[in-house]
């Protein structure tokens, strides 16, 4: 309950701080640039190398990738049906592909499932949800952003993203029993700025002025998101025979809402942020309700 306070508190701080005087647009442009290039990868650098990788953990993986794969398709789909601008297209791509599997994923799957799936969690969030953002997610990002460069200077944009360096530094150093207890420690205090920090830059940015437009697209979006993606996770595990703590966590994690990276990612290549962040904060306190009742209908774990 302390993070979702925590959470919130920074979320409501950034509202009342845009209402009572609007901070410049350097503040956020500079908050959004720590989250995603030193908070992000800071974080990374901490938990990828506490992870241990088995092959009955592939559905968690295959899951969140499921989840943003279909999450495009069906913007690209609703963006055409709609007529929504290609920026708007991109960012609700992202939006929907991505979902908040860490600092609201682990403490509620922790709250619905207990302590001991919490690795499950981490999988389905580090090697699943962060992996296909720091590849998958830059491709939309500057696909949309309308960076239509040569396949190679594209690859050149993910490698040289942050969060995917530190990937990469995390998987080498986990042969040699992970960082010193001094770096690993600064690490997680850094990586802890992440979600306060995310939220409080969404905060900042909010607007009541909400066309219908606006609100139909955060619809659609979070009908893929918080509804039919865990669906579609759950009959995918089902066919294939995935059960126990894994299939659970894997919709679970598939359930939550809108990532905060994934709208930053969006306003830091120029598609429309302001739907992006009208459907994350949405998306959020949606989710508080939605992924407690599919957990009652997951049933308990066998």
């Amino acid at each position: 309950m302390s993070t979702f306070t925590l959470l919130a508190g920074c979320l409501a701080l950034g509202i009342v701080v845009n209402l009572v005087r609007p901070v410049p647009q350097r503040v956020i442009h500079g908050l959004n640039a720590w989250i995603l290039r030193v908070a992000l990868p800071a974080l990374a650098l901490t938990a990828l190398p506490r992870l241990e990788f088995t092959r009955d953990l592939w559905f968690l993986i295959a899951a969140m990738w499921l989840v943003f794969l279909g999450g495009w398709a069906v913007m690209a789909a609703a963006g055409a049906r709609l007529g929504w601008s290609r920026v708007r297209t991109g960012a609700m791509a992202l939006v929907a592909g991505f979902g908040n599997t860490a600092f609201v994923g682990y403490p509620m799957i922790e709250a619905l499932r207990g302590a001991a799936v919490m690795p499950l969690a981490v999988v389905a969030d580090q090697f699943g949800c962060f992996i296909a953002l720091a590849t998958g997610g830059v491709i939309v990002a500057s696909w949309y952003g309308g960076d239509r460069t040569h396949p190679l200077a594209l690859a050149r944009r993910i490698v040289l993203f942050p969060p995917f360096i530190a990937a990469v530094a995390s998987f080498a150093v986990e042969p040699l029993g992970g960082w010193p207890a001094a770096i690993d420690h600064a690490l997680q205090l850094i990586g802890a700025t992440l979600s306060p920090l995310a939220l409080l830059s969404i905060g900042l940015q909010l607007s009541w002025r909400v066309s219908p437009g606006e609100l139909r697209a955060a619809g659609v979006a979070l009908g893929w998101k918080l509804l039919a993606a865990p669906a579609l996770v759950g009959l995918l595990g089902l066919a294939l025979g995935v059960h126990g703590p894994i299939f659970a966590v894997g919709v679970l994690q598939a359930a939550m809402g809108p990532m905060v990276s994934a709208a930053i990612l969006a306003e830091e290549h120029n598609l429309d942020a302001a739907v992006a962040n009208t459907t994350l904060a949405i998306g959020l306190l949606v989710s508080l309700v939605t992924v407690p009742m599919i957990d009652v209908a997951l049933g308990p774990t066998p």
